[in-house]
C-alpha cells in the first residue's frame, strides 16, 4: 500500500515530525510504499477567498493534493497548540478543501499527536478530526498520544521506551490492516 505520512507543523525538528517518521519506519518495515511530506515544501499564503478568486489554489496546494491523490492511506502527526489544531495544519486542509476534486476525500488516515505536556496532544486529535471528517476523510477510529516527546526520542530519533513502541506499532498494524481491507475492495 502507498501511504503518505507528514507532520502538522512547519519547525525543522519538531517532536511531530520525529513521531511520524517512527510510524514511517515501522510502515516500511512491514513492506508499505512510504512517502514523507514536509508541510515546509508547500508554503501556503492564509485562506482567503478574494486570493482564490483572483489567483486560484495556489500551486504548493495542487502539489500536496497530488501526493494526497496517489496514497492509498495517510498518517498524520500533529502537535497541539493551545488545546486545539495547529493554524498551519488548518489552513493546508482549507487549501486542499478548495481543489475541484478534493484530494482528501475519501482517504484512509491515521491520527498521531505528540506533545511535551502530560495530555500528549490529545485535545488537537479531536478538532483535527472535525474538517476532515466534514471533507469525507476516514479517520481510524483509535488515536495515540505521545505525551513528554521532548524526551520520548533517542539519537535515532527512535522511541525510546519500548512499551510505547509496541503501542505505536500495534495502533499502525491495525489501521494499516483497515485501509488496506478498505483500498482492496474499492480497487476490486
Amino acid at each position: 500500500m502507498k501511504l503518505l505520512i507528514f507532520a502538522g507543523a512547519l519547525r525543522a525538528d519538531p517532536c511531530n515530525k520525529k513521531f511520524a517518521r517512527e510510524a514511517m519506519r515501522h510502515a516500511a518495515a512491514a513492506g508499505h510504499q512510504c512517502t514523507f511530506a514536509d508541510l515546509k515544501d508547500y508554503p501556503m499564503p492564509p485562506y482567503d477567498g478574494d486570493i482564490e478568486a483572483a489567483t486560484g489554489v495556489p500551486e504548493t496546494a495542487q502539489k500536496l493534493g497530488e501526493l494526497i491523490r496517489n496514497a492509498d492511506a495517510l498518517i498524520l502527526s500533529t502537535p497541539e497548540y493551545n488545546g486545539s489544531i495547529p493554524g498551519v495544519l488548518k489552513n493546508v486542509i482549507d487549501w486542499l478543501s478548495r481543489e475541484k476534486s478534493v484530494s482528501l476525500t475519501g482517504k484512509h488516515l491515521l491520527l498521531l499527536a505528540a506533545s511535551p505536556g502530560a495530555l500528549g496532544g490529545v485535545r488537537s486529535l479531536w478538532h483535527t478530526r472535525q474538517p476532515l471528517e466534514v471533507l469525507g476523510v476516514h479517520v481510524f477510529p483509535g488515536m495515540m498520544g505521545l505525551q513528554n516527546a521532548y524526551n520520548a526520542f533517542d539519537d535515532q530519533m527512535r522511541l525510546k521506551d519500548e512499551k510505547t513502541a509496541q503501542q505505536l506499532q500495534k495502533l499502525l498494524g491495525q489501521f494499516l490492516a483497515h485501509a488496506d481491507l478498505n483500498v482492496s475492495r474499492k480497487a476490486a
